[in-house]
Parts: structure tokens; sequence; C-alpha cells
């Protein structure tokens, strides 16, 4: 039975959509924006009937927050509203909207109106599963040229080897942990390897320098960040829409102490909190010409120390629950000697 989670601060209005829904769907309810979202990325319902107007954070906001959410950003949402201004219905349609709801409700269109959107929904899963099946081909045309050129970005840096298929496992295997959908945790493994191509464009005096960058070869060095996302550009591709995110967010810090944009906290998109800490723990982990390898026990303990001040604190307590299948991972692929 698929479930549908009905989000209004209004008890009542809870009440009587349930009444409409239960013969049909499970229903889940939420009061406020925060309760709603909390579901959504630990349960996530099949269709959301959303409240534009509530106290504290708005129906909108909540809409927002959800597509900005790879957990998330696929879920139906159909606005429900008192407001008469079409103004507000194409806000919220530009948001990811995909219908409104006038109160009161209607017994009659409410089910019309889920139905329909459920059927629509099933439906684009189906097809877009089609259409995948049948550009496999060609995506692993797309993906071979992407791990080549993330694989030119770590021999730039002297990380020769499998850095980048360790850490792009591993960071597939933290994001189905989290709750992202398999097919975009998927997406993450294929693009996380373009995270640090920006470093094509760091002159070699600095990337290659063996001691310490003194304060304006660090900034430089910074800049990489913005340069892969520069390298890889806007397109309409998930894949690489998601690396350029990847590339951009993968040295933010969850205290607000990362670059480029010094972003914190959940602000930080979770694909870039997933990636710094599959990418930290790998580096850490393997041999490079200007350092030796850490033990599995020293990385563990910083990736603890830092949980809450380079890392996202639930993500780091997650990975570690994950180590013994990790370090499979480092074991398959690893370093061939030189």
């Amino acid at each position: 039975m698929e479930t549908i989670l009905v989000v209004d601060d209004v008890p009542e209005n809870i009440d009587v959509l349930a009444g409409i829904l239960r013969p049909l769907y499970r229903v889940k309810f939420a009061t406020n924006g925060a309760d709603a979202l909390e579901i959504c990325q630990h349960d996530a319902p099949s269709l959301v009937l959303l409240d534009v107007m509530m106290p504290g954070m708005s129906g909108h906001e909540v809409c927002r927050r959800l597509k900005a959410d790879l957990r998330t950003c696929d879920l139906p949402i159909i606005f429900l509203t008192a407001l008469t201004e079409s103004r507000d219905e194409e806000l919220g349609l530009a948001l990811g909207a995909v219908d409104y709801l006038h109160k009161p409700c209607k017994p009659a269109i409410v089910l019309q109106r889920v139905r329909i959107h459920l059927e629509l929904h099933n439906q684009n899963q189906a097809l877009e599963a089609k259409v995948k099946e049948r550009t496999r081909q060609l995506e692993d045309s797309r993906l071979e040229i992407i791990r080549r050129l993330g694989r030119a970005a770590e021999y730039r840096d002297n990380e020769t080897g499998m850095h980048v298929v360790r850490m792009s496992q591993s960071a597939g295997l933290l994001a189905h942990a989290a709750g992202v959908p398999s097919a975009r945790a998927e997406l993450l493994v294929e693009a996380a390897p373009m995270h640090d191509i920006g470093k094509i464009g760091i002159p070699d005096r600095i990337l290659l320098k063996p001691g310490k960058f003194d304060p304006d070869e660090w900034e430089i060095m910074k800049t990489h960040a913005l340069i892969g996302a520069e390298i890889i550009g806007e397109h309409d591709s998930d894949l690489l829409r998601l690396a350029r995110s990847v590339a951009v967010s993968h040295h933010e810090k969850w205290n607000g102490s990362g670059y480029p944009y010094g972003l914190a906290g959940t602000d930080i998109p979770l694909e870039g909190r997933i990636v710094t800490i599959a990418d930290v723990f790998d580096a850490l982990t393997s041999e490079r010409p200007y350092k030796k390898a850490w033990s599995v026990a020293d990385s563990i303990d910083y990736i603890r120390d830092q949980a809450g001040i380079s890392f996202d604190p639930v993500l780091s307590a997650l990975f570690l629950e994950l180590l013994p299948e990790v370090i499979k991972i480092n074991q398959r692929f690893t370093d061939t000697p030189v």
C-alpha cells in the first residue's frame, strides 16, 4: 500500500484528509515543516500533501529543501492552500510541486489528484528504467571518460593507483546507508571520481611542492574546487550536475571553515558531505610519495575527532559503522606496486 504524508499545522485538516485517504492509502502526518523533512528523509512516502501557510517553516521552504536533497528530490508534492493568488501557485510549481489543491478539499478531487500523480510518478520511474537500460552502452562510454579524467587529476597530484575507485565506491556505500535512493547513490559512485579534476588547473610548482604551502600558495591551491566546477560546466545531465556539485563542495567543512564558500552544516550539499568523508579516509590510509599510510585505527580516530568539525557528525558515525565493508572495498581495489 502506498504512503501519503499529510503536512498541515491544523489537526482538523489532517483528520479530514486522513479520512478521505485511509481507505486506499497508508497515511502519515506532520504538523510542521521540520517534522515533515524528518519523515521524508528517513521513511520517504509515495506522495506529499503539503500545506503552504504554516508557522515557522512555510510549505514553500519545505518543498525547496525536499527538492534539493538527493534522498527526496523525486517525491511528488501537491500543495494545499487557501490562497487564490496565481503567483503563489506559480511559485510552488517553480519549486517543483506537481499540483495544487484548494481548501476546503473535496474528497473526490483529492482522491483523483493523488491517484493521477502517483500513476504519473510510477510511469515516469518505469520509463526512466527503460531509457537507462537502452542507453547503458552510451553511459558506459561516458563513465569511462569520466573515470579517466578523474585519474588524470590524481596523476597530476602524484596520487596514482586506485584512489578514485576506492573513494567513489565508499561514497556510494555511505550514500546507500544514509537513505539516498539506489539510482542516486549509484550516480554518486559515477560522479565522485571527478571530485579533484580542478587540480589540472593548479601550477606544478604548487601542486607538486613537497613541503608546506605558504599562504599565497595555499590560496591558489584552494581554487581547484572552483576550477573543477568550471571544467565540468553546467549541463542537463544528472551525472554531470552531480559531479559539478561534488567538485565544488567536497572541501567544505561542517563548522563552516572549509572552502570555497565557507558553507556550514546541512547547507553543504549531501553529496559533498558524503564524498569528503570517503575521500579523506582513503587518503589517510593510502601511501603517497610524501607520506606513509596511516593505520586504520589512527584514521578512525581522525574521522571520529573531526565529526562535527570537518565532517557531518551523523554521516561520520554511519561511515564508522560501515568500516568492515569499506575495508573490503580497499582490499578489492588495492594499489598495484610500481
